[in-house]
């Protein structure tokens, strides 16, 4: 199974966070397709900057530095991102739709709004 993790996974991962089920812990160290989006470094350097996520300064790196694959965003990531349906307004969530519906990934997420789109979802 190819997998996209959606940030919150990526910081519940690298914060040992007991909201990361233990069976998906396990998936995520033994399956060889795991994906980390490109914005997903951006979007917590973001929130961290604005105030809105605490953590260490250098919480952004650690996402760009885990073990998981990394997944650029592509032109064609953006334009299938400005065309999904005016579902949800969170811009990195759309990326991350719009890079699993192009890759063929399933996005790891407890998001309640990204299953509304059509794309594969594996309930965080």
């Amino acid at each position: 199974m190819k997998l996209l993790l959606d940030t919150h996974v990526v910081l519940w991962w690298l914060n040992a966070s007991p909201e990361l089920p233990d069976d998906l812990r396990d998936l995520l160290r033994t399956e060889a397709d795991v994906y980390v989006s490109a914005a997903s470094p951006w979007e917590i350097a973001i929130k961290q900057n604005l105030g809105k996520l605490e953590g260490s300064v250098d919480l952004a790196g650690r996402a760009r530095d885990l073990q998981f694959r990394e997944l650029p965003v592509t032109a064609e990531h953006g334009v299938r991102a400005g065309r999904l349906p005016p579902l949800h307004r969170d811009p990195f969530d759309r990326i991350i739709v719009a890079q699993a519906q192009t890759e063929d990934l399933t996005v790891v997420t407890r998001d309640k709004w990204i299953p509304q789109y059509e794309v594969r979802v594996l309930s965080a």
